[in-house]
């Protein structure tokens, strides 16, 4: 008898174990689950009223580019991935069209922002990194958002107005038409 009560209690003890790794695991996993759903990106176009709200599924679904290049500020080479940020715009329906020019303000979580004719949002580059060397961008290593180019891909990603474009922390982007050439 004794031994069919043990039996019993050892075998509950092991269920209500499973149930309470099973719930602790439910618990960690709702933050990371919430996390990606929650917006990364503010999104202003011209004629909106309000910013659309950009998740990290959101650009998880567009096209991803991976590249590796050393950049100013990481030790070594790094491997970047995210989609583009030609991508990005032409999903809202945004496209480089000569006849009305427009511009991209990158704008980071510090208020720094640079302008950026949308012409230049290649499908090869810039990217919204998301990863650095397979991990998640945090707030803490320049993310979530960090605008990157293949820097060792061409001279001509090696300059100031590219390093200046190479914002981190990236929050919010409004696209508005060009100002008038002077």
């Amino acid at each position: 008898m004794i031994r069919i009560f043990a039996a019993m209690f050892s075998g509950a003890f092991r269920l209500t174990a499973v149930l309470r790794h099973i719930v602790l695991l439910l618990l960690l996993a709702a933050p990371l689950a919430a996390q990606t759903s929650e917006p990364l990106l503010r999104l202003t176009l011209p004629g909106d009223t309000s910013p659309r709200l950009i998740s990290r599924d959101d650009l998880l679904a567009l096209p991803q580019q991976r590249f590796v290049t050393a950049t100013i500020w990481t030790e070594g080479v790094v491997a970047f991935e995210g989609p583009t940020l030609h991508d990005l715009l032409a999903a809202q329906g945004i496209t480089a069209d000569p006849q009305t020019p427009l511009t991209a303000r990158l704008v980071a979580l510090n208020h720094y922002f640079v302008d950026m004719p949308v012409t230049e949002a290649t499908p090869e580059a810039p990217i919204l990194a998301l990863t650095r060397d397979g991990v998640a961008l945090t707030a803490r290593d320049k993310g979530p958002l960090w605008v990157v180019y293949p820097y060792d891909a061409d001279r001509a990603y090696r300059s100031e107005v590219i390093y200046a474009r190479s914002i981190w922390q990236l929050t919010e982007i409004l696209v508005m038409p060009a100002a008038p050439a002077r």
